[in-house]
């Protein structure tokens, strides 16, 4: 199967600030972050382009990995026929993750101020 969601482990190594697309400049604390994502066709693809330093900016989450002060420490997948990118997000703010930028990969999502979550 490879569809499903996948979920970034990323460490922000120092405060940072830079412009992310349509949500404009993006203010990152230093620490560590989860991002949520699906992609229901490819999902191998879609993760080996994350892990990509070299690629046109196209989601809020390249801008991100773009940055040399911020660094992709490890990736979960979660094969699945359906889309559950909201199910893993939701179970990571309800156990105490931080929501810092409202709407980041999130823009077509109705359930969910962020795709992006601070852990610590």
């Amino acid at each position: 199967m490879n569809s499903g969601c996948y979920q970034l482990k990323i460490k922000v190594k120092k405060d940072i600030s830079l412009e992310v697309g349509a949500l404009g400049i993006c203010k990152f604390k230093k620490g560590n972050y989860i991002y949520t994502g699906s992609a229901m066709k490819n999902l191998s693809q879609r993760i080996a382009r994350h892990q990509n330093k070299e690629k046109k900016l196209h989601w809020h989450i390249d801008y991100l990995l773009m940055n040399r002060e911020v660094e992709l420490m490890e990736v979960v997948s979660h094969p699945s026929e359906n889309r559950e990118e909201c199910f893993y997000n939701q179970r990571l703010i309800n156990d105490g993750a931080e929501v810092v930028i409202s709407g980041f990969g999130s823009s077509d999502c109705k359930d969910c101020a962020s795709h992006l979550v601070k852990i610590d």
